[in-house]
Formats: structure tokens, sequence, C-alpha cells
């Protein structure tokens, strides 16, 4: 299990906007934002479900994590997910509590222990 993920009674538009605010009120910007369906329209051609990756930060834990772990910002940012899948709307987070386990670093396990907390909030309050 490497994500968090909840089905929300939310159109897709007001899923990925209360996604976006609840990411601020836990203290996380968004870096990036990737319309997965219309990139891949534009680049293959092809049709997708609604699906936008969120490229999210939080400062002060990134700045921890970069100070624990200098090649850290491989696996920064932390990504949100938004998408519709057979008439159902998901929003998931990743868990940083998995994506750090590979790296053997206390201090950078109790800040990915912090952060996940912050993003199953988010998830669970849109």
């Amino acid at each position: 299990m490497y994500g968090y993920k909840k089905s929300v009674d939310l159109p897709y538009e007001q899923a990925v906007k209360k996604t976006k605010e609840e990411l601020k009120k836990e203290g996380f910007g968004v870096l990036t934002e990737i319309d997965v369906e219309e990139t891949l329209k534009k680049k293959l051609d092809v049709n997708f479900n609604k699906y936008v990756i969120l490229g999210a930060c939080n400062p002060p834990f990134a700045y921890k994590s970069l100070q624990a772990e200098l090649d850290i910002g491989l696996m920064l940012p932390c990504n949100v997910i938004v998408y519709e899948n057979e008439d159902k709307i998901f929003v998931s987070a990743i868990l940083p509590t998995a994506a750090m386990s590979m790296i053997k670093n206390e201090e950078l396990r109790e800040v990915a222990e912090q952060v996940e907390k912050k993003l199953k909030r988010v998830i669970d309050n849109v």
C-alpha cells in the first residue's frame, strides 16, 4: 500500500478545488498541476478519464527532509491525485512513510510520519 485514497461525493472540478483548499489548510502549496487527461489527448491523441496530479509541498517539512537527506529531492514534492473512474471521484495522496521506507534515515522517517498525518487529514476533509 503506497497511497491513501477515498471516494468523494463531489463533482470532479469541486473535488479538485476542495483538495487544493485542504492542502493549503495543512500548509501545502501546489507547485505543479498536471492535467493528465489533457496531456494524453495532446501528446498521444487518446481519451482518458479526468485526472489531475497535484505536486504538493510543505516548505518547512521539505526543508527538514533536505537537511536529513540531501538526495530526497528525487522524491519531492508529495503527489496528490484527483480522478474520475466509472462515474466516481477519488482523491488520493502518496504515503510518505511508504515512499521513504527504502531510505534508512531515522530523522527522515520522523518527518515522513508528520507529513503523512497532514496528507491523510487533507484526504479525510475533502
